[in-house]
């Protein structure tokens, strides 16, 4: 799996969010974290000072994501995953950001990456489905690059 640290990193940059807007998307994830947490887990990773995000940290995360994007179900708790993969990170934010598969296609074309829609429903089956197909760790980081072109790198100019 694409590390989580880099993987909250780049949803932080490609959104714009502060540290109280982070913050904020953990809560949302029914996490509460501190500002020195968040820190931790946003340094370089070269930084000897970097703490590693859990996985139902991040998980707790891109619910809030998806809750700030959607809406939070009320009387509905999610609980965070405590391990995540490709496909699950995937398939959060393609949630948070009300994608469908067209939408999927295109974020994957402005990183330069073809996907086919057969390809792409592959990541979304049940893991015991004959046509399931692991999301490689190249997918996502293109997925994330195509994110950063259309909501980041669109709202500069």
């Amino acid at each position: 799996m694409v590390d989580s640290n880099d993987i909250l990193r780049k949803i932080r940059y490609i959104f714009n969010y502060g540290d109280d807007q982070m913050i904020e998307l953990f809560r949302l994830g029914d996490m509460t974290v501190s500002r020195s947490q968040l820190c931790d887990w946003l340094k370089r990773d070269d930084d000897p000072l970097l703490k590693p995000l859990l996985h139902i940290e991040l998980a707790a995360f891109l619910n809030g994501f998806i809750a700030s994007k959607r809406g939070k179900i009320e009387g509905k708790i999610i609980i965070p995953e405590k391990s995540l993969n490709n496909n699950i990170v995937l398939r959060k934010l393609k949630i948070a950001l009300n994608l469908v598969d067209e939408e999927l296609i295109e974020i994957f074309k402005l990183a330069g990456f073809d996907v086919s829609k057969h390809e792409l429903s592959a990541f979304f089956r049940n893991p015991s489905h004959k046509q399931f197909r692991f999301c490689k760790d190249q997918f996502l980081r293109n997925f994330l690059r195509g994110m950063q072109i259309k909501y980041r790198d669109a709202s500069v100019d």
